[in-house]
């Protein structure tokens, strides 16, 4: 079990605590998105033929097309939480069996 241990307790934690605060900040980030939020039209990749059409969808899609992308983001931040809070348990385990 030792061999998959490939981080220490600190960067574990790290990773740990990193990916919570990715995980909370991307799931908003893609809701925002997702109910098209007017303060962040200069984050979606516009333009200006797409402010030209004669309404909204395209402009809308782009909203959605970033939403998916935090949700993915956010989903790796999850896996990444994952690996380190099983390093954690690695580090905790053999500081048992060294004891």
């Amino acid at each position: 079990m030792a061999s998959l241990l490939c981080c220490g307790p600190k960067t574990a934690a790290c990773g740990m605590v990193l990916s919570a605060w990715g995980v909370i900040m991307l799931v908003l980030l893609g809701i925002f998105f997702n109910v098209h939020s007017a303060v962040l039209i200069e984050d979606i990749p516009a333009t200006e033929e797409d402010f030209q059409g004669k309404g909204p969808e395209k402009i809308y899609q782009l909203y959605n097309q970033v939403s998916y992308n935090c949700f993915i983001a956010a989903g790796l931040y999850v896996a990444l939480g994952g690996f380190s809070f099983c390093q954690v348990r690695l580090n905790k385990r053999k500081e048992y069996m060294v004891r």
